[in-house]
């Protein structure tokens, strides 16, 4: 597996360091590289990409305006000499964020982790029955405020994240934790529950109603993300719940 990066840099060494990194990696495959945000933004217009190292202080346009333009994105790896952008970056659901002078090892962890991401989003599952996942008489606990919460997976109905919290609804309750969505999505089975948005986690078996860019869910409409949106089609057909 290709996957297919660009690389944008301001900094002509900084950008020629990337690009040796890059080279080094055989499953990574360069397309460009840009000294300016203006000349990417209208590449990824016309072609498709898995991945973008990206610079965040650069001249005319900057990385977060660039990505804050962008209604499309490919993964992101944030390139900066400042950490005070990390908040940032995680806000715009950047995959990983390195800070310059960039090694080679902390390079690698990173598009490793890309990889691995990648790789699981485009194996296609075998078919199976949402039910068939596990036992639906199973349950998560979370922490709320000063005590530990129950909550039986057969109830939920969705998980909203916002920032480092998370709201889990089921028809009879909302319970706050403190506990981000990427930490309760590798807790629960897939499926019958798949990330469907950077903010949302959806149970399948409670959609009511599909759109072409979102769901309902009991009175709650759910929207559906770029990057999620063919993961979300193809378990939907798999299981059966559209013609």
């Amino acid at each position: 597996m290709k996957i297919k990066c660009i690389a944008v840099d301001d900094e002509p060494l900084a950008l020629e360091k990337m690009q040796a990194f890059i080279e080094k990696i055989p499953y990574l495959e360069l397309l460009g590289t840009f000294d300016n945000g203006f000349d990417a933004i209208h590449f990824l217009r016309q072609e498709s990409v898995d991945l973008m190292f990206l610079d965040i202080q650069m001249d005319d346009l900057t990385g977060i305006q660039l990505l804050e333009a962008l209604r499309q994105k490919p993964y992101i790896i944030l390139t900066t000499a400042y950490d005070q952008y990390a908040l940032k970056g995680y806000e715009l659901n950047v995959s990983d964020y390195l800070l310059k002078p960039i090694s080679f090892q902390r390079f690698l962890q990173s598009v490793e982790k890309i990889h691995d991401q990648i790789s699981a989003r485009k194996k296609t599952p075998a078919p199976k029955t949402i039910t068939s996942a596990k036992p639906r008489d199973e349950y998560i606990l979370v922490r709320s405020e000063y005590r530990l919460q129950k909550i039986w997976l057969k109830d939920i109905l969705y998980i909203e994240g916002m920032k480092d919290y998370s709201r889990i609804y089921t028809p009879e309750i909302k319970v706050m934790t403190l506990q981000n969505l990427k930490k309760i999505e590798e807790s629960l089975p897939t499926p019958p529950f798949l990330r469907v948005h950077k903010s949302y986690i959806v149970s399948l078996d409670k959609i009511n109603s599909i759109g072409k860019n979102d769901m309902v869910i009991g009175e709650q409409n759910i929207p559906v993300g770029g990057l999620y949106k063919k993961t979300f089609q193809d378990f939907i057909e798999q299981q059966n719940m559209i013609g």
